[in-house]
């Protein structure tokens, strides 16, 4: 889990200023074919941190765990991201996930293997935070 701590700021050091070179008006415009909004993507990406920070801190606590998968269009529909300054959003993002690297880092490795009984399937602790970076990537290179 030290290595993925050491990817996930790695890519905010790099992001960072490239997020915030984007100009306001760019960050809101929706394309014909995109659901959201770069705003509302990066949006997305700060729910996914909020939702992956309860699975990494608990999953250290319990062997196991039963939590729902959260309903992304409608935490992004609560939440107005597209109603937001960009900068602010770019850095409570970069704020909650080197804080999320934090979490990694000090991840005892025997609760890699703890179980997350997701809608989807069981889990482990280890997969979470690899396919976190994975989710992550992917939507950055949307917004990038």
């Amino acid at each position: 889990m030290q290595d993925t701590a050491t990817d996930l700021e790695r890519i905010l050091d790099e992001a960072r200023p490239r997020l915030l070179a984007l100009e306001e008006k760019a960050a809101e415009m929706r394309s014909v074919e995109a659901k959201w909004s770069r705003k509302e993507i990066l949006g997305h990406l700060i729910d996914s941190a909020a939702n992956n920070h309860q699975r990494f801190v608990r999953l250290q606590i319990e062997p196991t765990l039963s939590l729902p998968s959260y309903r992304q269009p409608d935490w992004v529909r609560v939440q107005h991201y597209q109603d937001r300054r960009w900068t602010e959003l770019v850095e409570l993002w970069i704020v909650y996930n080197r804080h999320l690297a934090h979490v990694m880092r000090q991840t005892d490795p025997q609760a890699a293997a703890h179980l997350w009984k997701s809608p989807e399937g069981d889990l482990t602790l280890a997969f979470l935070m690899t396919d976190y970076l994975k989710h992550l990537r992917h939507h950055l290179d949307q917004i990038l």
